[in-house]
């Protein structure tokens, strides 16, 4: 029976049984071993060379120890060194196979981190774009400030107006939703009809001209209307602001300026008609001031100074009493929107946006509800506010410039707008999210953007004027009557005309040509 050394795989001339692993050794190279690492080769337990269980073969005459100089010293010498260099092998292959086993279980560890990693990058940005888009940071709202010139106690008597506020436009909401949906349901939709029937069909709108330019309502001197509203219940009414100063209420069917609205020191940047009362203008300017203009006095009504930089944008409540109001942010000061009653010319109350120092807010719409509404902002995104809880309840991020104009679907459901980067984007507030984007020219500038009453058009102004069909989304008309920039655009009643504005100082009717 031959026995095989589990260190040099060779027979061994003494053979011993180590306890531990129960593995054959030569005895020569087990005690070097023990000698130096004190442990079993293979185990890697304690061992000592007492331990070793010598195994008995058949005797052999072993030969004299062999002196230094002779030729046997020198094969034991050579002996030695084989045994050294198999004792390094076995030591480096039991190595080999340790690090082996570590590298394994080391890269198996490293991929499950990069796939935990990749996981959770992946949950981070699904996060910040839910966070981005449904629930923005809460606004800084600020405590609510007594009116300029008012006394502290007024601002008590407040919270109980305040409350009775909150009530009305609940209501109002209620009412107007309950109107809509009557609206969509029983007129638009009776006997397959999904449009008003006088509204003016697509093929006469594809064919207006300009029936009427007025230049002379505003100063040649400081040439340039800046913004427009038309009366909704008369849309004969419309009214105009300019670089001039003033503002100028204009009857279209007379052909007559009704009244020139003389009070701020700076150019007028919006206006407004109340919905229903024709003797109600509102405006904003540069100089930071709302005035609530009474038409046929020609004054000012109340003077609102809810802001500190200029007033960029306004928009009238659907109850028709109360206004918001947006300002643009300037270094070490945050843009703010405001809300104020027309009745009282009183600041009710006045919230910070939290957008970065200078990206103020450029524009600023009313949902049709009433307790929503919309602000665009330099930073290029629209923020969607709760007039309620004072808060961003969603973001709409997409234009690549700064925001210059919202205008709301009668419908409620679809949201306008228009930016610096020459894009038209409709929104969908049910979804919110990006529904259709219009690409225009890049020198197009646009910088106003409306629906008509009835939700099926949709008028955009900026180097010419364009008139897209809803739904479809079909370029119906292109106005290029105005000589400069077009600032403004209003539909007519049923959008039997397009009332526009512009830097050539003119006011610009387009309906049917007569001769048609």
């Amino acid at each position: 029976m031959s026995f095989v050394c589990a260190i040099s795989n060779e027979t061994p001339e003494v053979p011993v049984l180590s306890p531990s692993s129960k593995c054959v050794f030569e005895r020569r190279l087990i005690e070097k071993y023990i000698a130096e690492k004190g442990t079993d080769p293979i185990t890697g337990e304690e061992l000592s060379v007492d331990q070793l269980i010598e195994i008995k073969n058949p005797p052999v005459m072993k030969p004299r120890p062999p002196s230094a100089t002779s030729i046997p010293a020198i094969l034991k010498i050579l002996q030695d060194e084989w045994d050294a260099c198999m004792m390094n092998s076995f030591a480096l292959r039991q190595e080999l196979l340790t690090t082996r086993l570590e590298l394994s279980r080391s890269l198996y560890q490293h991929d499950a981190a990069c796939r935990v990693i990749a996981r959770l990058q992946k949950e981070v940005t699904a996060s910040r774009e839910a966070l981005a888009t449904l629930k923005p940071h809460a606004a800084v709202t600020q405590p609510r400030e007594a009116h300029y010139g008012l006394e502290a106690e007024e601002g008590a008597e407040a919270t109980d107006e305040e409350i009775g506020m909150s009530e009305a436009l609940q209501e109002k909401a209620s009412a107007l939703t309950a109107v809509r949906k009557q609206v969509i349901n029983v007129l638009y939709f009776q006997r397959g009809k999904t449009i008003p029937e006088n509204l003016t069909k697509p093929e006469v709108l594809s064919g207006y001209v300009e029936l009427a330019s007025h230049t002379g309502l505003h100063s040649a001197s400081m040439p340039g209307i800046t913004c427009m509203d038309v009366h909704l219940a008369n849309p004969n009414y419309i009214v105009t602001g300019g670089n001039d100063k003033n503002v100028v209420v204009f009857n279209k069917e007379t052909e007559e300026i009704v009244a020139i609205l003389k009070g701020h020191q700076k150019r007028v940047l919006k206006v407004a008609y109340h919905p229903t009362e024709e003797d109600m203008v509102v405006s904003s300017g540069a100089d930071s001031v709302i005035n609530v203009w009474s038409v046929g006095a020609q004054k000012p009504r109340h003077v609102i100074r809810a802001h500190t930089t200029p007033v960029t944008g306004i928009s009238i409540h659907a109850t028709g009493d109360y206004i918001l109001s947006v300002s643009s942010g300037e270094v070490l000061r945050l843009s703010k929107w405001a809300f104020s009653d027309l009745r009282s010319g009183r600041l009710l109350f006045r919230v910070d946006d939290a957008a970065p120092s200078g990206q103020g807010m450029t524009c600023a719409q009313f949902h049709p509800d009433g307790l929503i509404f919309g602000t665009g902002n330099m930073d290029t995104t629209i923020k969607i506010w709760d007039l309620k809880e004072r808060t961003k309840v969603a973001n709409f991020p997409g234009h690549a410039g700064a925001i210059r104009a919202l205008s709301f679907s009668e419908n409620g459901y679809y949201l306008a707008s228009v930016g610096d980067d020459s894009a038209v984007k409709i929104w969908d507030l049910r979804k919110l999210k990006n529904l259709k984007t219009i690409n225009l020219s890049g020198k197009f500038q646009a910088r106003d953007v409306c629906f008509d009453l009835s939700g099926n058009y949709l008028a955009v102004s900026g180097a010419d004027v364009r008139v897209f069909q809803s739904k479809t989304w079909n370029e119906l008309v292109v106005l290029k009557d105005h000589t400069d920039l077009a600032t403004g655009v209003r539909f007519g009643e049923n959008a039997c005309f397009i009332a526009t504005c512009g830097m050539d100082r003119a006011l610009r009717i387009f309906g049917q040509s007569e001769v048609a």
